[in-house]
């Protein structure tokens, strides 16, 4: 048994009384602005050099394709900057930071697919029962927290089989029980486990089912929408492989079913798998995990912790507002080099969208100081940016125009090489999952996605599509 010290910064902690958390009044002291101006310095670089990078293609058959992208270069450049014995640019200092700030770019994360959100409100209500009622199929990733379990996973089952383990619900994790809980230790090693191996294994999974389930591959499309870009399509390569000539039509059904994804998948993940989560642990954990009855949890008692005097939950001030301000300036010029270097877009606009997100964050995150009730930041975060996106309110097509030119992808990108960097600490703590994570993360997207195929085929049955 060893103590697991989390350290407090931007929503890790929050007025409600959480077993796994606790504050102390014990300030740090403020450090040198070197420390962060080599963390920003270094996450520009790595920004710059994937974007140039851009997306690898790598064709193992005729039908399983992996698809490396641009985040996954940053986190794991970043992760071993951190670790490579010979550089000491970065170091301990440096990924303390990074834990702090890294919950103040989630906001502007979840801000983007808010305003996504917003933009095609008339298209998620005119799309038919069957992509919507397949996103209940994301629930299907419970179905590894018995087996998490049995594996000698404690909490962090939470983490790894509420959801998909992508950006948004690596998001909400981490905004929920804090970066080092062990929820979001959990969440961490499924996500980047599923980016190395998720695009190959969704592949061969794919080919695979359509060719030995009895569900109809329009199921099968509408299922390849789990949230992910790089999944979505060696997905449908795979599936378009065996049925070249309703290529079309798959094209059409898994674009719309990865949108209602991203736009609403993050709300199931807080609502609906999390709670389901917790109350599954709870049930099952004393029966699996024998021998520690009394606390199923004691490896997880906090015995310290460390809290950051500007981005800390208790207070709005000046202070913390100039603070949230000049970390998402510093961000929005990452990722706005970043987008015109990945995608061309116009420098002005990509900025501009960017000021938009990081002043909806600000915004939020204020707005869960100042308002007296118990409501996450990110819950401000969404509903600000899904009401100023809808088409018909005075700030949409303003809105619209520039945050549309700023690439999802370049923002998780720049996300992920401070993730990478704050992550280094706890290498120790990660290499421990090893092989059992990989199985838990193959059944994790096992279950999402024939959950997924198996409600879209009923529902087409049902309303006599097929």
């Amino acid at each position: 048994m060893h103590p697991i010290y989390i350290f407090v910064g931007g929503d890790f902690i929050t007025n409600q009384t959480h077993p796994y958390r606790e504050k102390t009044d014990r300030a740090v002291k403020k450090r040198p602005p070197w420390v962060e101006y080599n963390l920003h310095f270094i996450v520009f670089v790595l920004v710059i050099i994937s974007m140039l990078i851009g997306v690898i293609e790598i064709q193992i058959t005729d039908t399983i394709q992996i698809v490396l992208l641009p985040l996954l270069y940053a986190l794991v450049m970043s992760l071993a900057l951190f670790l490579l014995k010979p550089f000491k640019f970065i170091g301990s200092k440096q990924s303390k930071v990074a834990e702090g700030v890294m919950v103040i770019f989630i906001g502007v994360l979840i801000a983007k697919l808010a305003i996504s959100s917003g933009q095609s409100i008339d298209d998620i209500f005119n799309v038919g029962p069957a992509l919507i009622l397949q996103q209940f199929g994301d629930l299907g990733t419970l179905i590894a927290l018995p087996v998490a379990l049995l594996l000698g996973f404690r909490r962090e089952v939470i983490g790894m089989t509420s959801s998909i383990c992508r950006e948004p619900n690596l998001g909400v994790i981490i905004d929920k029980f804090g970066f080092k809980s062990p929820e979001a230790r959990g969440v961490l090693a499924i996500f980047v486990i599923g980016s190395i191996i998720g695009t190959a294994f969704i592949s061969l999974l794919s080919s695979i089912c359509v060719s030995v389930l009895p569900i109809h591959p329009y199921a099968f499309a509408m299922a390849s929408g789990i949230g992910s870009a790089s999944m979505n399509a060696a997905s449908l390569a795979s599936i378009s492989h065996v049925f070249p000539s309703m290529a079309t039509e798959f094209e059409a059904f898994a674009g719309c079913s990865n949108l209602l994804s991203f736009c609403f998948g993050i709300y199931m993940c807080i609502f609906v798998s999390i709670p389901l989560a917790e109350k599954l642990y709870a049930w099952l954990s004393p029966h699996i995990l024998k021998g520690d009855e009394e606390s199923i949890d004691d490896e997880y008692d906090i015995q310290g912790v460390k809290q950051d005097e500007y981005i800390s939950k208790e207070e709005l001030t000046f202070g913390k507002l100039k603070r949230w301000g000049s970390l998402l300036l510093v961000f929005s010029i990452i990722v706005t080099v970043g987008n015109v270097i990945g995608y061309n877009s116009p420098i002005i606009d990509s900025f501009i969208g960017m000021m938009i997100v990081s002043l909806i964050t600000i915004v939020g995150m204020s707005l869960e100081r100042l308002i007296p009730f118990e409501i996450q930041s990110i819950i401000y975060i969404s509903l600000i940016g899904i009401i100023i996106a809808i088409p018909g309110v005075p700030t949409s097509n303003f809105v619209i125009h520039y945050v549309s030119q700023i690439n999802l992808a370049t923002i998780c990108t720049a996300f992920l090489a401070y993730v990478g960097i704050a992550i280094g600490n706890d290498w120790g703590e990660f290499k421990k999952i090893g092989w059992k994570g990989i199985i838990i993360a193959m059944i994790v997207i096992s279950g999402t996605y024939l959950g997924s195929a198996t409600i879209a085929h009923l529902t087409l049955f049902a309303t006599g599509m097929i």
